[in-house]
């Protein structure tokens, strides 16, 4: 295998038409690149900024094998890969002078290509102690037991709420977060789909967002509940009504990630009916 038969681009359109069916041939493994590109598609090249993203496939249309996407200045976010296409994609970046800040892909291919880029580019591959375990929706269960309340679809005047609550999620697992409202446009969660689980008085105690539907799946981001709330069946519920939601929309395929670290939470979506799919890591490159 040649570097060279990897293809690249900085155009979501030219590389959704040449690589759009094989990601849509498993919208579970593919929930990432589907939904950034859809994002980067609907913003338009305005929305890049000063620096474009990257996008590649191996093969030709019809005879897709693997891709990746790139958001400027961020993580490779590859497909599943052989170490064999790893070191082609690593020889191919790196000969045209990419600088990769790290790695983000199913455990395997993350290490394979980490291994790749320090070969062809001598970085030091670092990995993050987090994990995430995608985890696909299979047969429905109804949380048991099931808590008073209902769910509410959040609006413009939740918006605070939300500001708020995703403030909380992302100090939770370690991420960064606007310091001011304005910010928020940026982050990943303004494109979401929120839904709050209300106790029967219309306060709402716990939250969770979805992505739109892209090639039939949706992908369930965040899920919270307050600390002082927890442990009393609310995430369920309000996890329980997106999935259906979706389900009754039309999507084949709903997905999530959670932290294989947290049994709670891990132990709560397979009693929701949902099936590990495949674990990813970050390796950091230094």
């Amino acid at each position: 295998m040649r570097p060279d038969d990897w293809h690249l681009t900085d155009d979501v359109d030219a590389f959704l038409a040449r690589a759009g069916g094989f990601l849509r041939s498993r919208p579970d493994l593919h929930t990432m690149a589907l939904t950034v590109t859809e994002a980067l598609r609907a913003q338009g090249p305005g929305a890049y900024g000063a620096e474009a993203p990257l996008f590649g496939h191996l093969g030709e249309p019809g005879e897709v094998r693997a891709a990746f996407h790139r958001r400027a200045r961020g993580l490779l976010s590859p497909t599943v890969l052989t170490p064999e296409q790893a070191d082609a994609l690593a020889a191919r970046l790196a000969g045209l002078g990419h600088v990769l800040p790290g790695v983000s892909a199913e455990q395997h291919t993350a290490a394979a290509f980490a291994e790749a880029w320090r070969r062809h580019t001598g970085a030091t591959p670092a990995l993050r102690a987090q994990r995430v375990r995608l985890y696909r929706l299979g047969t429905p269960i109804p949380p048991d037991p099931h808590p008073r309340g209902r769910a509410r679809a959040a609006g413009e005047r939740d918006h605070e709420h939300l500001v708020r609550w995703c403030r909380a999620f992302t100090a939770d697992v370690g991420e960064d977060f606007p310091a001011d409202d304005a910010g928020w446009s940026g982050t990943r969660f303004a494109a979401k789909r929120f839904t709050f689980w209300e106790t029967p008085d219309g306060t709402p105690v716990s939250m969770a967002g979805a992505t739109a539907m892209v090639a039939g799946h949706v992908r369930v981001d965040p899920v919270y509940t307050p600390a002082h709330l927890r442990g009393r069946g609310y995430a369920g519920a309000v996890t329980a009504e997106v999935g259906r939601s979706a389900r009754a929309a039309g999507a084949h395929t709903v997905v999530l990630f959670a932290d294989p670290a947290n049994p709670t939470s891990t132990a709560l979506y397979q009693r929701l009916g949902y099936d590990p799919v495949a674990e990813f890591t970050v390796y950091d490159f230094t």
